[in-house]
């Protein structure tokens, strides 16, 4: 089914024609939970990867052995997703039985289920986005390539500030003439939020406007003063006219909790927002960003449909240079 974004609740331009030289065009992945091909774009699947090249593991010192299950994770999420899923007499969901509550508080734990994994263990990364052009063509994919793949480690503990480990793979596809069938899997991740479940992509174009912070004061002030915050049903710059929220390629980045940062390349060139994994598809602040298609459904966790936790519910960003994508990238969270 394709997901379709709402048009905005007032055409912002119309009312401030100077915001179009501060508009840009997004491409809103809006992942939902399916069964995609390893030749298909999709969150948490397959990977499209020749058996012949080694699947990329984390060689960085961190704690390995301990955290959650990988299969206590997803044994959790299907006992939630069948318990939300059944409905009673009154048409309304059941949720989980006393015996599936206790059975989910079981599958809860923490513990050192890996002692044979030392903090040197090289461990496999978790396939977390594969897009090919053919869907998302204004992603900017370098010569010769014609699909992106994302993985990470799922521990936060990698260098200074407890970064996340996150690759980035070029490829043509044309070029994987025997695909590998199954992937390494961890057996211990480092938290539930860094697992993401398996979806297909529907991706839908949209047009952004720069965040708050970025524009002319000249139009911050315009914008101040037009702005309602008295009335509830009144459109706001920031949730509902500029940044969308969820997973997107490209776009604008929104930078609510630290301010606007520079991101520049170690080459000297300015970075530019390649993706952005969002921890929700949108919220009570961003409501007007839900598609037609799922406004009428009333689907458990249909707003985090990857079930991917971004620190604390926020978002992570991930920029490449803007003269060569193939220059190392640099993250960042909200």
């Amino acid at each position: 089914m394709p997901r379709t974004t709402p048009p905005r609740p007032i055409d912002i331009e119309g009312v401030f024609p100077e915001l179009h030289e501060h508009a840009a065009v997004a491409t809103r992945l809006h992942p939902r939970p399916g069964s995609p091909a390893p030749a298909e774009s999709s969150v948490g699947g397959m990977l499209l990867w020749p058996a012949d090249e080694p699947w990329p593991v984390c060689t960085e010192a961190h704690q390995k052995s301990r955290g959650e299950l990988l299969r206590n994770v997803r044994e959790r999420r299907r006992i939630l997703d069948a318990a939300w899923s059944r409905i009673d007499a009154r048409g309304r969901p059941t949720g989980p039985t006393d015996e599936e509550r206790e059975l989910l508080s079981s599958l809860n734990k923490r513990g050192r289920y890996a002692p044979e994994l030392t903090e040197d263990t090289p461990v496999p990364m978790l396939p977390v986005l594969q897009v090919f052009r053919k869907d998302v063509p204004a992603l900017g994919f370098p010569e010769g390539a014609d699909l992106l793949q994302v993985l990470w480690c799922p521990f936060d503990a990698h260098g200074e500030g407890l970064a996340i480990d996150l690759r980035l793979v070029w490829r043509d596809s044309a070029m994987i003439s025997a695909p590998m069938v199954e992937a390494p899997e961890l057996k211990v991740v480092g938290r539930a939020g860094y697992v993401p479940d398996v979806c297909v992509l529907h991706p839908e174009e949209v047009v952004e406007h720069q965040s708050f912070e970025l524009l002319p004061n000249a139009i911050q002030n315009a914008l101040e003063e037009w702005e309602d915050w008295e009335s509830e049903e009144a459109p706001h710059y920031q949730y509902d006219l500029s940044v969308a929220p969820g997973w997107k390629v490209g776009g604008f980045a929104s930078w609510h909790l630290t301010g606007p940062q520079e991101m520049v390349c170690g080459c000297g060139a300015p970075m530019r927002l390649l993706l952005t994994v969002d921890t929700k598809e949108w919220d009570n602040g961003s409501l007007s960003w839900m598609p037609f298609e799922d406004a009428e459904l009333s689907t458990y966790g249909l707003s985090t449909p990857t079930r991917v936790v971004v620190g604390r519910a926020g978002s992570l960003r991930v920029f490449v240079c803007s003269k060569d994508v193939k220059h190392p990238h640099k993250i960042n969270e909200q």
